[in-house]
């Protein structure tokens, strides 16, 4: 099925919605896109004839199976474009969010395949978010908590919650990425900020807000 950028974008962001809660809402949807409720409402009829979504007025909008499929796709191409970037194009992991934004919109299954096979079929991006099959399948997920809620000294870090340039930059600047392996040396009830180590850099502190978008598993 050919889709416009817009109805993809909508799609996408219906998938990311409904990851945290069961009903979509126009509102939380325009929200989301940045648009106005009487938008987002013209474009779930269209999204509704299409049989992509189901919506009733007042009564939210929830993803069909097709339509889950159709976003898992765009999350797929969107992904690899982020690891090409970064892996073959040495981008940081702040920088490639907005141009993956873009090549996400280019279709070409043949395309995405080769681009999969010539990264060698990575199955996590550069942030850490699991990268759906060419079937629009998502593997196993894997074990993992937030910083904040870890209980163990010794940790990975598996992902970031929170994509934002702001967090991304702050994150490579305490030299904190994918596999960085951290000592927690102490928690502050006073205001729940962390001290933690890393390899032979002195410690630091991280605060609760830092602490809840950091991913982490034993090791």
């Amino acid at each position: 099925m050919n889709l416009s950028v817009a109805e993809e974008n909508y799609i996408k962001s219906i998938y990311k919605l409904e990851e945290g809660q069961e009903s979509v809402t126009t509102t939380g949807l325009a929200y989301e896109l940045d648009t106005k409720p009487a938008s987002v409402t013209d474009m779930a009829k269209k999204l509704r004839d299409k049989k992509l979504i189901d919506y009733e007025k007042y009564q939210g909008i929830s993803l069909t199976a097709d339509g889950k499929k159709a976003a898992l796709h765009i999350i797929r191409r969107h992904r690899l474009w982020e690891c090409f970037l970064v892996d073959k194009l040495s981008f940081s992991w702040e920088e490639v969010h907005e141009i993956a934004e873009e090549l996400e919109h280019i279709r070409s299954e043949k395309l995405i395949n080769r681009l999969s096979d010539f990264l060698g079929n990575p199955t996590i991006d550069p942030h850490g978010d699991p990268i759906p099959d060419a079937q629009g399948r998502l593997g196993k997920q894997r074990t993992q908590i937030s910083l904040d809620q870890a209980r163990t000294k010794r940790l990975e870090v598996t992902a970031v919650s929170d994509k934002s340039n702001a967090l991304l930059e702050f994150l490579t600047a305490k030299g904190i990425r994918l596999g960085t392996h951290l000592e927690v040396i102490e928690r502050y009830e006073f205001d729940n900020s962390i001290e933690i180590k890393i390899r032979n850099q002195p410690a630091f502190t991280i605060s609760e807000q830092v602490s809840k978008n950091i991913m982490v598993r034993p090791v």
